[in-house]
């Protein structure tokens, strides 16, 4: 109790700075653009994305800072703040809504519009902020020194150290423009190959390789080595034990879903008509798992938060201590409860209104106080969204909403519930860190919002030009999130799944929770091709080794860590923008082909596999010169 009375924020509650400005309001909603279609992008390439709280902040202060010469860290928190919100709107978009472009490619429903996928979007965020607000005093005041809010106050930190900006956002642009080079040289112009792969012939079936792409090098080294060595785990058993048995066992037989016989089947047609089930199974299982585990720390998050529903954390109103009203943040979710029912874009009805409400009331709640504990990285966004969808599948199925319209309603709702599930703990990962600089909660409320609506307008366009370009479900775009979100709905409504291998992988995830290793890496690494789990565990394996490092003291190994942190950041930028680039080209037309295909060199030069493995190298090379690199004193 003495901590939340002793706790005094950086800036003085009686002290105003500038914050909510137009300065911090454009760069803010740049920045949300920025790692928004960053992350949508390297969430449908890897199926995971990334906070992006800490570049946005280190960004905002390189501009802020050291280009305009303003000095305010209640802006810099603001910019970060609306910036943080794109990635959160990404994260939740692309886990689902990808379903309707392949639902509408198969030929049962037509295209989503822009303002269908606009309006879930800004639904789900808007939601996502207004449960957030009367819950702020209840979770980040009342509980500070209880919830640690990992992210938040790495960030507040960052910002804190603010006269170190410079040399950090520095960083950040390096890894951005490293990325972005040699994702054009790989992607672009094709001059050696982004998936390098061997099949090993004397061992049918399975095959070894890697994406040799910066992204996915940034991921590893920004999960960790556990994380990485879990996600291959799953790789290693799905491509040197999985699927060597099926090769073996299955000769010349066609079992389906495929069509042609096993033997004619190379590793990845294995992988896509069988092993992806398994892995989907246990995706699904790992995020029911993870849900029941949290179930007791759930029912107690939720009590607690009611307890202090809207409560002030003393009587005297301040300005750290002032929200957005609570007759408006009623209003608004009400108003946008009747948006959803009303609105033909949105196929819903008042009861399919009202459930997500209460769903997306209660899963915010819960993905708040999971983020406060373990981390935005931890927060099981996808169990909540397959136990909504099951649920949601369930219900309108016996309803009478049935068929492609019945998916679509699931899937709509599976949107909005997992958009506010990602908003709400990214809401309260910013909140926190306005608690701990002295920021004014109802302008943040205000900033959460405008990174939303931007985020929200630009993510279907996003969609739609990724979509155009490769194709949900191609190698290039596998959508991996969205594809199960796809299946466990199509498997509800219409008994169409492969059951005997959606129940090997539950079973498989189930042995290895029994066996105590965390379940929804090791099935994401199950589910998602080898290909990108060996990048991912090259990059843990560089944290791991200045993790391990010996002859350092603990201030430089922090330091260092965080050099890679800030790079790796910038690697996922980076290669994420090109990405959405080399999207853009792919559909322009040049003269019968399209621009794409002119800048394509690879029947000029192309150095094959050899050449993307020494690429590769060179890159891991530059993450550890970054990390090794001195940093400048600054007065």
């Amino acid at each position: 109790m003495n901590e939340k009375q002793e706790f005094k924020p950086y800036i003085p509650a009686d002290k105003v700075m500038p914050e909510l400005t137009v300065t911090s309001v454009i760069i803010g909603i740049l920045l949300a653009v920025l790692f928004g279609g960053a992350n949508a992008y390297l969430g449908l390439r890897v199926g995971m994305t990334v906070s992006a709280s800490i570049p946005a902040a280190v960004i905002s202060m390189g501009i802020i800072r050291f280009i305009l010469r303003r000095d305010s860290i209640l802006e810099n928190n603001m910019v970060q703040t609306i910036g943080s919100a794109g990635e959160s709107v990404a994260a939740g978009a692309i886990f689902t809504l990808p379903a309707l472009f392949m639902w509408a490619q198969e030929g049962g429903t037509s295209m989503p519009s822009l303002i269908e996928i606009a309006l879930i979007a800004l639904i789900g965020g808007f939601l996502g902020v207004l449960f957030m607000i009367p819950l702020r005093s209840a979770l980040i005041v009342q509980e500070h020194g209880v919830l640690p809010y990992p992210e938040g106050q790495a960030c507040a930190e960052v910002l804190v150290a603010g006269e170190e900006g410079g040399a950090k956002a520095s960083t950040v642009f390096a890894g951005l423009g490293i990325a972005a080079v040699y994702k054009f040289i790989a992607d672009g112009l094709k001059v050696f190959p982004s998936e390098v792969d061997f099949t090993i012939k004397p061992y049918k079936g399975s095959a070894v390789g890697a994406d040799v792409l910066p992204a996915l090098l940034g991921v590893g080294y920004i999960c960790g080595p556990k994380v990485s060595s879990y996600l291959l785990a799953g790789g290693s058993v799905a491509w040197f034990m999985i699927m060597p048995l099926i090769a073996l066992f299955g000769g010349d037989n066609i079992i389906g879903p495929a069509t042609i016989p096993i033997s004619q089947m190379g590793p990845s047609q294995i992988w896509s008509n069988y092993v992806r089930y398994i892995g989907a199974g246990a995706v699904a299982a790992g995020g029911i798992i993870s849900l029941i585990k949290s179930l007791p720390l759930i029912v107690k998050t939720f009590k607690q938060a009611m307890k202090g529903y809207g409560k002030k954390a003393d009587g005297e109103e301040t300005r750290s201590t002032k929200d957005l009203p609570m007759t408006l943040v009623v209003l608004g979710i009400g108003v946008l409860a009747i948006i959803m029912w009303l609105i033909p874009a949105i196929p819903v009805n008042l009861l399919s209104a009202i459930i997500i409400i209460i769903f997306g009331f209660f899963f915010a709640t819960v993905s708040s106080r999971m983020v406060g504990l373990v981390g935005s990285s931890n927060n099981p966004v996808s169990g909540m969204a397959i136990a909504t969808l099951l649920i949601s599948s369930a219900i309108l199925k016996a309803t009478g909403t049935i068929g492609m319209n019945g998916m679509v309603a699931a899937i709509s709702i599976g949107s909005v519930i997992c958009i506010i599930a990602a908003i709400a703990g990214d809401t309260s990962q910013d909140l926190k860190t306005g608690y701990i600089v002295g920021a004014t909660p109802y302008k943040q409320q205000i900033g959460e919002l405008i990174g939303v609506a931007v985020s929200a307008v630009t993510v279907g366009g996003v969609l739609y030009l990724l979509n155009a370009a490769w194709g949900y479900g191609s190698t290039e775009l596998p959508a991996p999130q969205a594809t199960l979100m796809k299946m466990v709905v199509e498997g509800v409504m219409g008994n169409s799944l492969p059951w005997a291998l959606v129940f090997a992988g539950v079973a498989i995830a189930i042995v290895v929770e029994i066996l105590q290793i965390p379940v929804l890496p090791f099935a994401v690494g199950l589910y998602l091709p080898i290909y990108l789990s060996t990048p991912i565990m090259a990059g843990g394996l560089v944290r791991l080794y200045f993790d391990k490092k010996k002859g350092l003291s603990e201030e430089e190994r922090k330091a260092k860590v965080n050099q890679g942190i800030l790079y790796s950041s910038g690697l996922i930028a980076g290669e994420g923008l090109v990405g959405i680039l080399l999207a853009v080209f792919a559909i322009i037309p040049v003269g019968t082909a399209t621009l794409g295909d002119a800048i394509n060199l690879s029947k000029v030069i192309n150095l094959g596999n050899i050449g993307g493995l020494v690429f590769f190298a060179a890159l891991i090379a530059t993450l550890i010169a970054f990390i090794n690199k001195k940093e400048k004193k600054t007065n």
